[in-house]
């Protein structure tokens, strides 16, 4: 573990797994030591690769009871507590509301994690949200689903990294789903007694990413998402283009999203809203009270200067200042697309014949490589089997569509030895 430096004041991060493992480093540079709480004995193994111990000058890890967790927590008299990863969301609103930090609370805190209970504490607050049921058991499921064929979309209660989600165009479809779905585990361990079921908004998918303060919410950065039918699932993430801040689009969007996370209580730190604009408006599809997943804030870092990282830092280390900058757009300097590599068929990767026309691309910025050669690669079905995610960079947006385009038409059979 590393050492304190004389005095600092200490950051308590619950659970810097994936995109939160980049906090620590940005809070040391203002001049902050950071403590490590992990909320689970045995974290995901999709988080394991990402924690970075030397961060952090103790690893306090989480039982029962969290009068022991702060009492471990005091020697260090941490001056800010947040959530890194979606699984630290509701440790994080006890442990900052205990000891009296900027907290998003505990009064709301299962809505910002439980997807039906969201939706549901959205629509009270009068924000327009999708038709959907919690169901226990399958008749009365197929009572709400009708008598007529429609799509929708079913999801364990607390699923994280797309994990579980099926789009159902029958009853038929719709029983099968629930019965995989009702008994299993979730990507993050958890026993899925009861699914979600919810309309299937028609429209493209959006991000917005903000950091609040004191119940006020800075855009960081909108994303503009790419889906496609492929592998048997009807729309996988093929990839997402960053926006530029203002727009009628964008517009409608962030102003929706703000009123999603006052109606959910998000009033201080990260959060990561996915929206779909429907022919009727914008429509949640979910929020996570933390930094956006998959590295995305490093991408946009690179195409605008900063990103969530530095805005949530800011938030937590200079509130003057982050009140002083939070009426300033951000301004896209180059134009940014992360493209999420498909592999059609499971196995072991022998290589990626193509790799180096992908690197080739005029815009290619950078891969995160999650499978390498010699490696099991699985059929990309969600978030957790995408072998590889590729980042474009380039001043002009056309440059970026151009390589997009080719990327996607690289990815698939060719791309991939494997055997």
């Amino acid at each position: 573990m590393g050492t304190s430096q004389g005095h600092r004041p200490v950051v308590a991060i619950v659970d810097a797994f994936s995109t939160a493992s980049h906090l620590a480093p940005l809070f040391h540079a203002r001049g902050y030591d950071c403590v490590h709480v992990q909320s689970l004995a045995q974290p995901p193994a999709a988080f394991g690769a990402s924690f970075s111990p030397d961060d952090f000058l103790a690893n306090v890890v989480h039982g029962s009871d969290p009068a022991e967790t702060l009492a471990a927590l005091a020697p260090y008299a941490p001056v800010a507590l947040l959530a890194g990863a979606e699984i630290g969301v509701e440790l994080a609103d006890v442990l900052s509301e205990a000891l009296g930090l900027r907290t998003n609370g505990t009064e709301l805190s299962s809505a910002r994690r439980d997807k039906f209970r969201m939706v549901e504490t959205v629509k009270a607050a009068g924000v327009p949200a999708a038709d959907q049921i919690l169901a226990t058991d399958l008749d009365t499921l197929l009572d709400w689903y009708g008598e007529t064929e429609r799509t929708v979309v079913l999801k364990p209660v607390r699923s994280a990294l797309n994990d579980g989600v099926s789009f159902c165009g029958t009853a038929e479809e719709v029983r099968a789903a629930f019965t995989a779905l009702v008994g299993a585990e979730s990507a993050v361990g958890l026993r899925n007694d009861a699914v979600v079921a919810q309309e299937y908004l028609v429209g493209a998918e959006y991000y917005v990413n903000t950091v609040s303060l004191d119940g006020e919410h800075y855009v960081c950065d909108v994303w503009k998402t790419q889906h496609l039918g492929v592998n048997g699932v009807r729309d996988l993430l093929g990839g997402s283009a960053l926006m530029v801040r203002r727009g009628p689009e964008q517009d409608l969007l962030t102003e929706y999203a703000f009123s999603v996370l006052d109606a959910l209580g998000v009033r201080n730190g990260p959060a990561h809203t996915e929206l779909k604009l429907t022919p009727q408006g914008p429509r949640l599809v979910e929020t996570g009270a933390r930094v956006c997943g998959a590295m995305l804030p490093l991408l946009t870092r690179a195409a605008i200067g900063e990103s969530q990282l530095e805005w949530t830092v800011l938030a937590y280390t200079d509130p003057a200042a982050f009140e002083a900058r939070r009426h300033t757009d951000y301004e896209v300097a180059r134009h940014a697309v992360c493209v999420n590599m498909i592999a059609p068929e499971a196995g072991k990767l022998v290589d990626y014949p193509k790799m180096a026309d992908l690197r080739a691309l005029e815009s290619f910025h950078d891969v995160l490589l999650k499978v390498r050669p010699g490696e099991e690669i699985s059929r990309t079905v969600n978030d957790l089997t995408y072998p590889m995610l590729v980042h474009l960079l380039h001043e002009v947006e056309g440059v970026v569509t151009h390589d997009y385009m080719t990327a996607r038409y690289l990815d698939g059979e060719g791309f991939y030895d494997v055997v």
